[in-house]
C-alpha cells in the first residue's frame, strides 16, 4: 500500500512535478491539467463517456459550482491526448487552512471519480499520485486533499483511490439485495411482517382520507416536495440539536436545481418521491439512479397527527417494490446505521477516506482529521455511547428522545 500521507511530505513535494519526466514508468503520453471553473465544460463532456457516482455526475457537479460558488478545481488525468480520470474538487477553509474536497460536503456520499472504464481495469497508483502532484503545483494555497466516504468499487469496479493509503469511514452505508424481486426480497426480510403493517397503515391514512405516492416530475412539484422535505428537518434537526445541513440558502437553492434539471433527462438520474396523506405530505425521499443501484440520498418524515403511523417506512416499502419491478439489483440506504434500514438490509458497506497533505501544515491537519474519524468510528459503534451522545444532544436543546426513527438520512 502506497503511503500517500508520506509521499507530500515537505520538500518532498517540491522534488515532485506534474510533468512527465518527473513520472517514470507511467504510460506514454501521460500528462495531468489543473483548471478553474473554465475545466467544468470539458468535465461534463467526459463524463458522458465515464463511470462515476451520483455526486461527481455533471449534473451535480455543475449545479453546485453554480448555486454554491465555490473556490474550486478540475483535474484531469490525460494519456495520449484522451481523458481518463478526473476530480472535480471544492476548495474550503478549515481554520487557517485550505482542504481540498468533493463538492457538496456530507452531501457527497458513495464517492467514485469520474474514470473512463477502460483505464480503470488498468489504472495505477503513479498516475493517481501524478495528479496529486499537478493539484500542488497549481494551487500552492491548498494544504490538504481530502476525498472522503469512498466506495470501494462501483458496479463491482475497483476504486483506483484505493491504491493509496487509506481509513476506514466512520459511518457505515447499509443496502439491500433485490435479486429475485419482491416477493423473493420479503420471503428474506420478515415480509409477513411488513406486508401486515402496510396494511395496517393504509387502513390508518384512509381513515383521515386519501393517500398517495407522488413523484416529482414537473418543477412545481419539485419545489413542493422539497419545501416540505426543508421544513421537516428544520424541525427534525433542531429538536436533535445538531445543525441543520439542509438550512442554507445556496445548499436549497442546489437541490431545487438538481432535481429540477433532472427532470429534462429521459431517465431523471435524481428524483424525488412524498407521501401525501390527506392533502398533506407526510414523507419525502430524494433518490438517485446509479447503475443497477437505487440510492436514497436523504429522507424526513413530518412530525404530526400520523407521525405515530411512520409513514417513511410505508414509503419506503413502495419505493423499494418500484425499485424491484424497474429492473435494480440493489436499494441502498447510503450512509448511516438506524434501525428502519436494518429492518430491511443484508449489505453493509465500509466507505474508505483518502487524506493527502500537499504542505507541512497539511500533514499535521492529516493526522488531526485522521484521529477524529477514528474517535467518530469509535462513538458510532458503541450503542451504548452513541445512544448517550444523542441524548445529551437533544437534552442540550431541550427536548425528549423523539418517537419517529425513519428519516436519519
Amino acid at each position: 500500500m502506497v503511503d500517500a500521507m508520506a509521499s507530500f511530505d515537505g520538500n518532498r513535494l517540491m522534488a515532485t512535478e506534474a510533468s512527465r519526466r518527473a513520472l517514470p514508468g507511467d504510460a506514454e503520453g501521460l500528462s495531468v491539467s489543473v483548471a478553474g471553473a473554465e475545466g467544468l465544460a470539458a468535465y461534463a463532456g467526459f463524463c458522458r463517456s465515464a463511470l462515476f457516482a451520483p455526486a461527481q455526475g455533471a449534473i451535480w457537479i455543475l449545479n453546485w459550482a453554480a448555486q454554491v460558488k465555490p473556490d474550486l478545481l478540475v483535474a484531469t488525468l490525460t494519456i495520449e491526448g484522451k481523458a481518463v480520470f478526473a476530480l472535480a474538487l471544492e476548495v474550503v477553509s478549515r481554520g487557517p487552512l485550505q482542504v481540498a474536497r468533493f463538492m457538496g460536503d456530507r452531501h457527497a456520499n458513495g464517492n467514485f471519480a469520474a474514470a473512463d472504464p477502460q483505464w480503470l481495469a488498468r489504472a495505477d497508483v503513479t498516475a493517481v499520485r501524478s495528479m496529486f502532484a499537478a493539484i500542488a503545483k497549481a494551487r500552492p494555497d491548498i494544504d490538504v486533499i481530502a476525498l472522503e466516504r469512498l466506495l470501494p468499487d462501483l458496479d463491482g469496479v475497483a476504486n483506483p483511490l484505493e491504491s493509496l493509503d487509506h481509513f476506514a469511514s466512520p459511518n457505515l452505508s447499509l443496502a439491500v439485495d433485490l435479486a429475485g424481486g419482491f416477493d423473493a426480497l420479503l420471503l428474506r426480510a420478515s415480509g409477513k411482517r411488513k406486508r401486515k403493517k402496510h396494511r395496517s397503515q393504509t387502513r390508518k391514512f384512509e381513515a383521515v382520507g386519501s393517500h398517495r405516492r407522488i413523484e416529482a416530475r414537473t418543477s412545481e412539484e419539485v419545489d413542493r416536495l422539497l419545501d416540505a422535505f426543508f421544513e421537516m428537518k428544520e424541525l427534525r434537526f433542531r429538536k436533535m440539536g445538531i445543525a441543520n445541513v439542509f438550512g442554507d440558502d445556496q445548499t436549497r437553492a442546489f437541490f431545487r436545481a438538481l432535481f429540477t434539471q433532472a427532470l429534462t433527462e429521459d431517465k431523471p438520474p435524481f428524483v424525488l418521491h412524498g407521501l401525501e396523506v390527506a392533502g398533506k405530505l407526510r414523507a419525502i425521499t430524494g433518490s438517485s439512479r446509479s447503475g443497477q443501484r437505487l440510492i436514497c440520498e436523504f429522507g424526513a418524515i413530518a412530525e404530526d397527527d400520523l407521525g405515530h403511523t411512520s409513514p417513511g417506512d410505508f414509503l419506503f416499502f413502495d419505493n423499494i417494490q418500484e425499485a424491484c419491478e424497474t429492473g435494480f439489483s440493489v436499494y441502498d440506504f447510503s450512509v448511516g446505521d438506524e434501525p428502519y434500514k436494518r429492518q430491511w438490509c443484508d449489505i453493509e458497506t465500509r466507505h474508505f477516506e483518502v487524506l493527502v497533505p500537499l504542505t507541512l501544515k497539511g500533514r499535521a491537519l492529516a493526522l488531526t482529521l485522521r484521529q477524529g474519524a477514528r474517535l467518530k468510528a469509535f462513538v458510532k459503534n458503541s450503542p451504548t455511547i452513541w445512544k448517550l451522545t444523542k441524548m445529551l444532544r437533544r437534552k442540550a436543546v431541550g427536548q425528549a428522545a423523539p418517537a419517529a426513527t425513519d428519516d436519519e438520512n
